[in-house]
């Protein structure tokens, strides 16, 4: 059970947009908030076309106005502004799971942008790179008009691989406390979507690799019926399927088409050139959908 959400802002309207999010978590859970501002060195003047935070002091009384507003809502909500500066923010939000003990991160993802952020990954990716601690990706406009977060539905991708159940155990929590419904969704890569060694034997025995797709097929039904038990046991509404096609394009198809309200995903947390590279489902999502993304490490 989590029982105590980390947000880190930057002092932006645009990093806020996590806090609807965190704000309902919160409720379900319960849950614990700790807002968490660190100061940077050599911080830019501007952030994301605000005024930078650029003292304690000032970190500080930005993150207590923000707390009068959630503790409207009846939340135990704590302050840490780190003073010594950091040359790493990514570094420092991951630091401070020995010192807070959060049990989810929280947080705002900026979406796409060139080849900087190829080669060396958003906060965002880099956070869960680093870290063992869910971290839940909110994009900037999810939300409009201040609207509340309602969670009712939860789609969770599945692979089959048990070590890749850290999710769906994170979900069915979530379901638990929220009545939501839970999708669970496997899906067969297409072979224009296999990487490596897949991609290798797709291209000189295309047979085989059909037949493997429909063994595939079949075992992850088998799969995903056992899921739907465990789920149907804990007393929440669960359904299934598998897909075909590229993985990413299908969670973000499948999630728009049941207008899930949170996709969960287990990620092994690879960030920069090396999730470029070796084709990284997480952040292909990620820059895919406008909807709250949880990545579970592995």
């Amino acid at each position: 059970m989590a029982s105590h959400l980390l947000v880190p802002l930057d002092g932006s309207h645009l990093a806020e947009a996590a806090l609807p999010v965190a704000i309902t978590l919160a409720k379900l859970l319960p849950a614990k908030i700790t807002l968490l501002h660190l100061l940077e060195e050599k911080p830019a003047e501007l952030i994301h076309g605000e005024k930078h935070l650029t003292g304690a002091d000032e970190a500080g009384d930005y993150l207590a106005e923000l707390r009068q507003h959630i503790l409207a809502a009846d939340l135990d909500v704590a302050l840490h502004v780190h003073a010594n500066t950091v040359s790493d923010v990514a570094e420092g939000i991951v630091a401070h799971k020995a010192e807070l003990h959060p049990d989810l991160i929280v947080m705002c993802t900026h979406g796409p942008g060139g080849l900087n952020r190829m080669m060396y990954g958003s906060l965002a990716q880099q956070v869960v790179g680093m870290g063992e601690t869910p971290l839940l990706l909110v994009r900037p406009g999810f939300l409009v008009n201040d609207e509340a977060y309602r969670l009712q539905q939860i789609l969770v991708s599945l692979d089959g691989r048990t070590e890749h159940e850290g999710g769906l155990a994170l979900a069915l929590t979530l379901a638990g406390v929220s009545h939501s419904r839970l999708h669970l969704l496997s899906i067969v890569p297409n072979i224009l979507s296999l990487a490596g060694k897949h991609a290798t034997i797709s291209r000189f025995l295309p047979g085989t690799t059909l037949n493997l797709r429909d063994i595939a097929a079949s075992q992850l039904k088998d799969y995903l019926e056992i899921q739907l038990d465990r789920a149907r046991e804990a007393g929440i509404t669960a359904t299934a399927e598998v897909c075909h096609g590229r993985i990413s394009e299908q969670i973000v198809a499948v999630a728009n088409d049941r207008r899930a309200d949170l996709i969960v995903l287990a990620t092994h947390g690879k960030a920069g050139v090396k999730a470029f590279w070796d084709n990284s489902v997480a952040i292909d999502v990620q820059t895919r959908t406008v909807k709250p993304l949880l990545l579970v490490p592995v």
